[in-house]
């Protein structure tokens, strides 16, 4: 049996890569040898002096000795060094293992998942800003690629992100000595919202300038814990630990009994509120007679005064009307906030009483009149979708549909070869009915089109093939449609 991956972690490099990979060198040298060093937190320099040192490695004057994944894509010549790299003709296509910038040096651009020497490695790059650069921040559609990831099949053995997530120190042990450390600085709720739901192995975040290591947690739906990790920055002051090593096994090569092992420490995970004590207000329900409106209006406007423990939205329910956890679900299942949504009223704006997007959010801003009914919605619906079924392309009922390119066609989803192929192994999963999207199918289209990405993924494993799915939703709803990609790995050609 192959040995476990090891891998090495880093906090924010600042652009300090000589101290960085000095001490790789070292490391390396006594408990040795590493396959990666993964880097979370800033990865370029914070001012102009240290610019060259930096780019010294970059323009490939100096060696990187070991291959080096970074997510903090922000600092002094982020721009300049990374839209070189997004023109290199060799990082064209989709690169979710990482943007080469030079010899051992990858960017992990956005949010996606990739496997890194068996492990299932998922990250958020940059930090949340509504400013919409084009470097150093990530956008609502990352998060959007990462809530779709974790609802596949599999555990997900790391997760990468810059800052902590907010709330990951609630339920530590007395003899915790985190006490002193600040959560508002460098944390990030939707980092919380995605970490609980992705639920990996192991979650590492930089931007706190300390390091923590917290009791390992259990999930909410799943038998494994999570072990979380902050880093401090490389070379800080204070002598706080910027590099920490892990060999972890693979979960997809582990067992049952081995995956579902917990710890003496193991505490229950932070993002959950089983035991904190609801005030009255946050406990009421549509139907309460002092409740004047809606619990989920109520919690909009509660949210605006800045109370950001109410409990959120299930992004998931509201988007296809159902939820594959269920009552399991740590998020909330509100059909009249559903009916917002489908009326086209901002996600963000539902769950948190604002769009840091807007005035760029092409949704709604404000709740749906009163008057309007669920009548009425539905009529409209269906006579939009009457007119776009005949105007789009992949409605199968369309007389612009091309037909000489359908592969199979089941009850709710057919499946196509791609007009404009991105490569030579490449088709399309589509609904038979219009819909905008495969997050707003119908439970029974759903049921259908994770058969339809099982069957793939088993001709892929039985072909030796490597593969990938994604999905391009756009603003103004065209037909959804989930793109897989594959090929034969190079090594086997």
């Amino acid at each position: 049996m192959a040995s476990p991956p090891r891998i090495l972690l880093s906090g924010d490099a600042n652009g300090r890569l000589s101290q960085l990979f000095k001490r790789v060198l070292s490391v390396n040298k006594s408990a040795g040898p590493f396959d990666a060093l993964l880097c979370v937190g800033q990865f370029f320099p914070e001012s102009i002096e240290q610019l060259e040192e930096f780019m010294e490695y970059t323009d490939g004057r100096r060696e990187i000795p070991i291959p080096t994944y970074f997510i903090g894509d922000y600092g002094v010549a982020a721009p300049k060094v990374l839209s070189a790299a997004v023109k290199d003709p060799g990082n064209q296509g989709f690169k979710l293992d990482g943007l080469r910038v030079c010899h051992n040096l990858y960017w992990l651009k956005g949010g996606g998942k990739f496997t890194l020497f068996g492990l299932s490695v998922a990250y958020l790059s940059g930090r949340q800003s509504p400013s919409g650069q084009q470097f150093g921040t990530y956008s609502q559609d990352d998060v959007d690629a990462l809530r779709a990831l974790a609802e596949e099949p599999g555990i997900v053995d790391l997760f990468l992100t810059n800052e902590w997530p907010s709330g990951v120190r609630n339920r530590i042990a007395a003899n915790d000595l985190s006490h002193g450390i600040s959560d508002s600085l460098g944390s990030d709720s939707t980092v919380a919202e995605l970490v609980a739901e992705i639920k990996p192995r192991y979650h590492i975040a930089g931007s706190k300038a300390v390091f923590y290591a917290r009791e390992p947690y259990s999930n909410v739906d799943a038998v494994h814990v999570t072990r979380f990790f902050g880093l401090a920055p490389v070379g800080n002051k204070e002598k706080q630990k910027f590099m920490h090593a892990i060999s972890p096994t693979p979960a997809l090569t582990m067992s049952a009994a081995e995956i579902s092992t917990k710890p003496p420490n193991t505490t229950i995970s932070p993002y959950t509120n089983v035991d904190d004590t609801p005030s009255t207000e946050t406990t009421k329900r549509p139907g309460d007679s002092s409740l004047e409106e809606q619990y989920w209006r109520y919690d909009v406007k509660k949210q605006r005064k800045g109370d950001g423990n109410a409990e959120k939205l299930c992004f998931k329910f509201l988007s296809s009307g159902s939820c594959p956890r269920e009552d399991n679900c740590h998020f909330r299942h509100d059909p009249e906030a559903r009916e917002q949504y489908r009326g086209g009223v901002c996600f963000d704006f539902l769950n948190k009483g604002k769009c840091e997007r807007d005035p760029d959010c092409q949704f709604k801003h404000k709740l749906v009149e009163e008057g309007e009914t669920n009548l009425n919605k539905r009529s409209r619906s269906n006579n939009a979708t009457t007119n776009r079924s005949k105007e789009c392309w992949f409605c199968l009922s369309s007389p612009n549909v091309e037909s000489h390119l359908i592969i199979t066609v089941g009850e709710n989803i057919y499946c196509a070869l791609a007009k404009g192929p991105l490569v030579d192994d490449h088709v399309l999963l589509l609904p038979v009915e219009h819909s905008p999207s495969t997050l707003s199918l119908p439970p029974d289209c759903q049921r259908e089109l994770y058969k339809n990405q099982s069957s793939l993924r088993m001709y892929c494993k039985t072909q030796r093939k490597e593969y990938i799915f994604f999905e391009l939703i756009s603003i103004r709803g065209t037909h959804a449609n989930l793109q897989f990609l594959f090929r034969r790995p190079k090594h086997l050609l």
